[in-house]
């Protein structure tokens, strides 16, 4: 049974996508720090002041039984702050992975004389127009 669940661990990835999650809650983490601890402090200095998440257009107000108040509301300051924190973390997101992943390189290429099309560069001969290329 050992012997199995050893083989379905490295047989099915199941390891790596364990260490892939992992991995990702911990970038999680680092990417809402860079968004609330460095970027939002200077973002704040040109959003209104006061708690202007919390804003609303009160649609109505009522009263249970007990005293307690309902308020149905649009909150678009918690719509608002939601699509800034989006905005933030996806931009940081962009930045961490645009920086760290490698960079794909083309795959060396040139045109054929006869047709123009593009082929690999190691062809001997074209893909469209079968032409002897040097």
């Amino acid at each position: 049974m050992l012997k199995d669940f050893t083989a379905f661990l490295t047989k099915s990835n199941a390891l790596a996508l364990a260490v892939g999650v992992i991995i990702g809650g911990a970038t999680g983490k680092v990417v809402s720090s860079v968004a609330d601890d460095l970027l939002m402090p200077g973002i704040a200095t040109v959003l209104p002041p006061g708690d202007w998440r919390e804003a609303q257009i009160v649609l109505s107000k009522s009263q249970d039984a007990n005293g307690k108040t309902t308020v149905n509301s649009v909150r678009y300051g918690h719509f608002i702050g939601s699509v800034v924190d989006f905005t933030i973390i996806a931009f940081v997101v962009f930045l961490i992975t645009n920086n760290l992943l490698p960079k794909e390189k083309p795959p060396a290429t040139k045109v054929c004389k006869e047709c123009l099309d593009t082929i690999p560069e190691k062809a001997t001969r074209c893909k469209s127009c079968a032409v002897q290329v040097t």
